[in-house]
């Protein structure tokens, strides 16, 4: 890369060289012509000189001798010294005196004598003066034959002077050499010089430009009154600054805007960071703090009318006069709202990002001047209100704009995220628990029953399983209500719940009903422990509402893993059995299973796997409908299809056979058979709305099952776009990956999808998150205790606005009431089922022209 330094001297050099080889050939040239010049004056002044002589011997009457004597003279005393000088005697007079010895005459000496003109020959080395002698009136005494005018001789004189020439250059050459680096010494001086004032400059501003880091940086920067010395240096460092100050108006710092883009990011919220939402904070700050020098971050959620949640994310840990010098100054700051200036109560909850950081202690000057808050009029998503900072950001115009970017943008993100945290742990908890009693519900029996018989397995253990069933209690429930009715199943829920062991799963299964996991217990201990919930309950009595003491009494059956049953539905079937069985020995007792019971148990489940084979073997599965009512427009748009088995007397509800013919592996031919007939009947009977199909978790794995369910769609006439097949929450759960695949492939053939039983699992976010969706039916149990039970509106609420956002149908399940319908219109559902809509019916014309008033 070429500099300034050496492009002057090259420059500076090429100068000198140019010089002298310039002053070499112009000296060389002027010479040559002045010597030249010298040498004709010279030639001419000899010949005239030589005329003048012979003049002067002519006219006293020299002799031939003499003449010739006078000739060699001239030669000898010309000799040496660079002039040739030739005599030449013309015609007239030889033709007179006779011939001379005298050199051949060549053309320019016969010129002469022809023209009677002097004659000048100039070359390089060389100049030649040929000089005519003219007779003159003096001349004819001694020249009779002549005349005047003619050219009677010719005197030619030739001068080489290539030998002064060359000696002349090889003395100028020598002192040309030692003159020479006196130039190139003073082109080095200058260069040296210039190339100091130039790199003086060039430092100076590499110095200042290697300060500036961040804009910030540019407040700082400052070339002073520098003298450069030259005017041009000082115009450029005059406009360096100039730019400079128009930077210091406009620039923002790339990393500030980087990490507003990063920010962003920030939105897709993963299940991670709504579970630990105050870890993901505390992982903003962290981001902060490399681009804006910031202590704390709070946020502000309100919770209630006059409540307020204060959560301060610390970069490492402050003292205590820090936070109370910060929890003072939001307060001063949500004091001068006018809308939150009348918050009374807050609860404050302090985070430190890094425990292993520096201590952070701030005075009072440091909070009043540079806190800075952004504070809504009316919460948003979350119920976020206000979010600030305690950061550097004092006298930078341009960093305050884009930390009230960077607080808008986290106003959102952090309120995001604490809404999402708190509607999932509302989901997990109405998920999980029973709203009424707050027991574990059904769903989660069978999660954690599953989980036990595994346990067992691995460690070789026995567990019991206790079915309690409350004695008479629909009697209590039409007696003094269902409000009595809910207080008096709590009042058994404690009771049973004060004779089980810390670690004992207790759940409430439905209704009336109750299951217990006893885990590590064989029959022994279970009898022991079921007989302690058989006292406690027996001594439950409350006051009705008409002041009567009312009580009652349970029937507990007892099952054994692995002594009586090896699945978890046989070993609920069997503990059912036996809880039966205690009911018809006369109740209020615990059902003991001896070997009988046990045989005759599995007698019966035997006898129904039998029914089951023959009916799918004679195609006995017929559908029935039950329709879906659009909220919206009060019209049956969608009909749900159920399994059932027409046994000729009796049909059999899909409760029944269904367990069972999952585990005979008969499930998928029950589902090709049913989807075959229900889409029959659909095409026969013109209902043109859409078609809901439950399926087996079997079809998942089976790869046949969709080429065949397309065969039969195609021979049915049905248009795929009409067909929703729907799995249960409970079911998919166990199959993640899988029914990714599944559902894949479902929407690529046209089908559409539908989770039943949504929100009764623990993946149901996960679900909304990577699944494509069509329909979510929220589980029933949540419905039927809208009007009862503010939880249960939430969980349905929540679930309502999440589908919508993801644009997801709704379907509300057991509606039974206009009271209901009315509920589930009001929280946006778009779809009610139950039997306030209909029940289930062989076919769906009836429900063609139906509306619900």
């Amino acid at each position: 890369m070429r500099t300034i330094k050496s492009f002057i001297l090259t420059m500076s050099l090429l100068v000198s060289l140019l010089f002298f080889g310039g002053a070499y050939l112009i000296v060389s040239g002027i010479f040559n012509q002045s010597v030249q010049q010298s040498a004709l004056k010279d030639s001419n002044l000899l010949a005239r000189s030589t005329f003048a002589s012979m003049y002067q011997l002519m006219s006293t009457g020299w002799t031939r001798a003499q003449l010739e004597r006078f000739v060699e003279a001239n030669r000898q005393a010309l000799a040496g010294s660079g002039y040739d000088l030739e005599i030449f005697r013309g015609p007239v007079v030889a033709e007179q005196y006779g011939q001379i010895d005298q050199a051949p005459i060549d053309d320019t000496v016969a010129a002469v004598f022809d023209s009677g003109r002097t004659l000048e020959h100039v070359e390089e080395h060389s100049v030649r003066h040929t000089f005519p002698l003219r007779a003159e009136d003096k001349c004819l005494s001694c020249h009779a034959t002549a005349e005047e005018g003619d050219v009677l001789g010719v005197i030619d004189v030739s001068q080489d002077f290539s030998a002064t020439i060359a000696e002349a250059r090889e003395n100028f050459f020598f002192w040309l050499i030692l003159l020479a680096p006196i130039p190139i010494i003073g082109a080095g001086l200058i260069t040296v010089f210039v190339n100091r004032r130039i790199s003086r400059s060039v430092q100076l501003l590499e110095e200042n430009a290697a300060k500036v880091n961040r804009v910030a940086d540019l407040r700082n920067l400052s070339l002073g009154d520098t003298d450069l010395g030259f005017d041009e240096l000082n115009r450029v460092f005059r406009s360096f600054e100039g730019v400079v100050d128009k930077f210091r108006g406009v620039a923002v710092d790339r990393d500030l805007l980087e990490f507003e883009i990063k920010l962003l990011e920030k939105f897709i919220i993963t299940s991670e960071v709504v579970r630990d939402w105050h870890d993901y904070v505390c992982r903003l700050m962290t981001d902060i703090n490399e681009v804006i020098e910031t202590y704390t971050l709070f946020s502000i959620f309100k919770i209630d009318d006059e409540l307020f949640d204060l959560d301060v994310f610390w970069r490492s840990p402050p003292s205590e006069e820090s936070r109370d010098l910060l929890e003072r100054a939001v307060r001063e700051h949500m004091g001068k709202h006018p809308t939150l200036g009348d918050a009374t109560l807050m609860h404050v909850n302090h985070h430190v990002a890094n425990h292993d950081g520096p201590p952070i202690d701030l005075d009072e000057s440091d909070v009043q001047v540079q806190v800075k808050s952004l504070l809504v009029d009316a919460p948003k998503i979350g119920g976020i209100v206000g979010i600030g900072v305690q950061a550097e950001t004092v006298n930078d115009e341009t960093r305050l704009l884009v930390i009230e970017s960077v607080l808008s943008t986290l106003l959102n993100v952090v309120g995001s995220v604490k809404a999402i945290f708190k509607y999932t742990r509302d989901l997990e908890y109405y998920a999980t628990r029973d709203p009424l009693t707050d027991l574990y519900n059904q769903r989660v029996f069978w999660e954690m029953i599953g989980y036990e018989i595994g346990r067992s397995q691995r460690h070789d253990q026995r567990f019991s399983l206790l079915l309690i069933d409350l004695d008479n209690f629909k009697l209590v429930n039409d007696s003094y209500g269902h409000a009595f009715g809910d207080l008096f199943l709590k009042a058994f829920a404690d009771a049973i719940g004060k004779g089980l062991n810390r670690g004992d799963i207790f759940a409430r299964y439905g209704g009336d009903e109750f299951v217990v996991v006893l885990p590590e217990t064989d029959l022994e201990k279970a009898c022991v422990i079921a007989n302690q919930v058989l006292s406690n309950t027996g001594s439950v009595v409350l006051t009705a509402p008409d002041g009567d003491p009312v009580s009652a009494s349970v029937s507990i059956g007892v099952a054994v893993y692995p002594d009586h049953a090896s699945e978890p539905k046989d070993l609920f079937l069997f503990a059912d059995n036996m809880m039966y069985k205690a009911k018809a020995d006369g109740k209020a007792r615990v059902a003991v299973p001896s070997d009988e019971d046990v045989m005759d148990v599995f007698r019966s489940i035997s006898e129904k796997g039998l029914t089951i084979l023959r009916a799918v073997e004679e195609k006995r599965i017929v559908p029935y409908f039950q329709p879906i009512l659009a909220t919206a427009s009060d019209r049956i748009e969608a009909v749900e299809v159920l399994s059932r088995i027409d046994l000729g007397d009796t049909i059999m509800g899909a409760s029944e056979f269904i367990e069972i013919a999952e585990k005979m592996g008969v499930i998928d031919r029950i589902d090709y058979i049913m989807i075959e007939k229900a889409l029959a009947e659909v095409s026969a009977s013109g209902f043109d709305g859409m078609v809901f199909i439950n399926l087996s978790p079997r079809a998942l794995v089976l790869s046949e099952f969709i080429p065949t369910v397309r065969k039969i769609v195609e021979a049915a006439g049905v248009a795929k776009q009409r067909i929703v097949f729907e799995l249960t929450e409970r079911d998919t759960v166990k199959n993640i990956q899988l029914l990714e695949k599944f559902v894949q492939e479902l929407r690529l053939e046209g089908f559409k999808f539908a989770i039943d039983d949504f929100g009764s699992g623990f993946s149901s976010f996960h679900y909304l998150k990577h699944f494509p969706i069509d329909y979510l039916k929220i589980e029933g149990d949540f419905i039927l205790n809208l009007l009862d039970d503010s939880r249960d509106r939430a969980f349905v609420r929540l679930i309502a606005e999440l589908s919508r956002e993801f644009e997801i149908h709704t379907v509300a399940e057991f509606v039974e009431s206009e009271e209901v319908l009315e509920q589930v219109r009001a929280l946006g559902i778009d779809y009610a089922q139950g039997f306030l809509i209909g029940r289930p019916a062989p076919s769906p014309t009836r429900y063609l022209p139906e509306t619900v008033d």
